[in-house]
């Protein structure tokens, strides 16, 4: 999880050397870049970035946790300490925003996949075809740069930035801050995008009703197996970029059969939000699951 990848102690802005300190568990968190699109003309971009840097390197060739002394804690069993709490903390704040979501009956997806499967031209497809069907918000987790909050302005709904600079992944008190100008009076449906990954947005409850994972067809059919965290956790797939599977080298049914593997009962949606094979009963199941 982050532990491996070096991102962990960014989601608190902790120290690992400082991890059996409660008074250091502190609500840090990641930058906020927020650009609110209120759909009137007027941008207001708040930046609230913190860049921690990593000074610290993570050696996975650490062998056995010992101990140099009687009650001496290992540097490895301190950082799972740190994990663990800081894991605790996440899902405290996520409970909070699940709680504020459901008294607005406001229905949250928390949409993840690989960088480039097609989030967002996925949703700048969903947002024109719920326009004044469903009231719709976004959220949306990159690790720098507004671009895709910007491809998203102007398609009726208000859409904010969240800038993670160094982490791989947006976290629940990050959105919590979000949620009351984010998903105003009336909201139906907050689609959440995540960074670009299918492993650590797996192991950070955000709050939302349900997680979707996109799978595209340019990624290869083993996915599902190789990152069975992210699958097992999410009752839906949308498989995008279709209308590439006739120059590929793709096994659809393999695909199917992986999925499946993970977990039995997934709904599975194909689509090509480009072409707009398939969208229809995506756009069907949001109305449907909103209702």
């Amino acid at each position: 999880m982050c532990r491996e990848c070096g991102c962990l102690t960014h989601v608190q802005g902790l120290d690992p050397d400082h991890a059996t300190n409660p008074d250091h568990l502190r609500d840090h968190g990641h930058s906020h870049g927020h650009e609110h699109d209120h759909e009137h003309g007027h941008d207001h971009g708040h930046d609230h970035g913190h860049d921690h840097g990593h000074d610290h390197v993570h050696s996975h060739d650490r062998g056995p946790l010992r101990t140099s002394s009687i009650g001496a804690v290992s540097p490895a069993h301190r950082h799972l300490s740190l994990e663990s709490r800081v894991l605790a903390k996440n899902d405290a704040l996520a409970e909070a925003n699940r709680r504020w979501l459901a008294e607005r009956q406001i229905r949250a997806i928390n949409l993840i996949s690989s960088p480039g499967a097609g989030k967002t031209l996925l949703l700048e497809q969903t947002l024109e075809r719920l326009q004044g069907r469903v009231n719709c918000a976004i959220i949306v987790g990159d690790v720098a740069t507004d671009n895709d909050a910007r491809r998203l302005r102007g398609k009726g709904a208000p859409v904010h930035q969240i800038e993670t600079r160094n982490s791989c992944h947006l976290a629940a008190g990050q959105v919590g801050e979000l949620l009351a100008h984010a998903a105003p009076v009336g909201t139906r449906l907050l689609i959440i995008e995540n960074v670009g990954n299918l492993v650590c947005p797996a192991a950070f409850d955000l709050g939302e009703t349900m997680k979707i994972a996109l799978l595209s067809v340019t990624e290869g059919e083993d996915k599902p197996v190789k990152y069975p965290t992210l699958f097992h956790q999410t009752p839906v797939v949308v498989i995008t970029k279709i209308d590439l599977v006739p120059h590929l080298d793709w096994d659809m049914a393999l695909c199917r059969q992986n999925l499946r593997q993970v977990r039995p009962n997934v709904t599975l949606l194909e689509v090509s939000a480009r072409s707009g094979l398939g969208m229809e009963a995506w756009i069907d199941f949001l109305e449907n699951w909103v209702a």
